[in-house]
């Protein structure tokens, strides 16, 4: 099973990504959020794609609406593509996809004018309970995946660190405190295989550096960061090149992540390979 992550667009979709996937075939799609400022055409764009999708809205996404409106449209445009707080599941291929809380900006725990205009006014102990909730309807043999617009805080508080803050003093953990106190209270039941999120680009402000994009934690939860900004681009001789994070899934259990950069005609050019694994012997999904 293989899937297709695109990082934060920023606006940065076109017709050539469209025609990439066609190249690609992956099995899913999924969309880390930050898709833009509230672009609707963009959003419509995503609803034409005929592959099994799921997406989380990130905190650019509510633009400089405050009254919810423009979030509202979105999440209406989207359907049960929004996983906003719930899971969204496919037979072909099986896997469980569980959105943490939308549009968030990171920093622990905070809820915008325009989440609480759409959503009401969510707690944080609410939040941890819906996106626990909606794991535990996850068939217990399936992949089962967190995507979320900022990580969970407890992965390291440098400036490179996965969900680190980066663009000023002190460099401090920057992840969402809900979504690392769901993932904990999952654990009784069963643990995520792979959380997925984007929101803290890969560069690091000021050029300083790149950011630590890849974790595994002690009870086997891989961690990816896909918000590889622009995520377009070209190569030494010009030619133009499309990012997306590429997982793999074998037998049922994580075999491959890397940050793969291809040419809009299918041909990959680059590959920064985070995890590669056997698969354990067949199991069913």
């Amino acid at each position: 099973m293989r899937l297709a992550i695109a990082g934060d667009l920023h606006g940065d979709w076109t017709c050539h990504d469209e025609r990439l996937l066609d190249q690609l075939q992956p099995d899913a799609l999924l969309f880390v959020g930050d898709l833009s400022d509230g672009d609707l055409r963009l959003v419509k764009a995503i609803t034409r794609l005929q592959l099994p999708s799921a997406v989380i809205l990130g905190n650019h996404d509510r633009g400089k609406d405050r009254s919810g409106e423009r979030l509202r449209q979105q999440i209406s445009m989207l359907g049960d593509l929004d996983c906003s707080w719930k899971m969204r599941s496919w037979s072909m291929p099986p896997i469980a996809v569980v959105g943490a809380r939308p549009c968030s900006s990171g920093g622990g725990f905070h809820l915008s004018e325009a989440v609480q205009s759409v959503f009401g006014p969510v707690t944080e102990e609410e939040s941890v309970v819906r996106i626990v909730e909606a794991a535990s309807l996850a068939p217990d043999h399936w992949p089962l995946i967190l995507l979320a617009h900022s990580g969970p805080t407890g992965l390291g508080s440098d400036a490179s660190s996965i969900c680190g803050r980066d663009w000023k003093h002190p460099h401090i953990d920057w992840g969402d405190r809900d979504l690392a106190i769901a993932l904990e209270r999952m654990r009784q039941r069963r643990s995520a295989d792979l959380v997925v999120f984007g929101h803290m680009h890969h560069t690091l402000r000021g050029g300083k550096g790149e950011r630590v994009t890849f974790h595994r934690d002690r009870y086997g939860t891989a961690y990816v960061n896909a918000a590889c900004v622009p995520r377009s681009g070209s190569d030494e001789a010009g030619h133009p090149l499309i990012h997306f994070t590429w997982v793999e899934f074998e037998n049922c259990h994580l075999s491959l992540v890397s940050h793969r950069w291809f040419h809009p005609t299918g041909k990959l050019a680059y590959e920064q390979t985070l995890l590669r694994q056997p698969s354990p012997e067949m199991t069913s999904c």
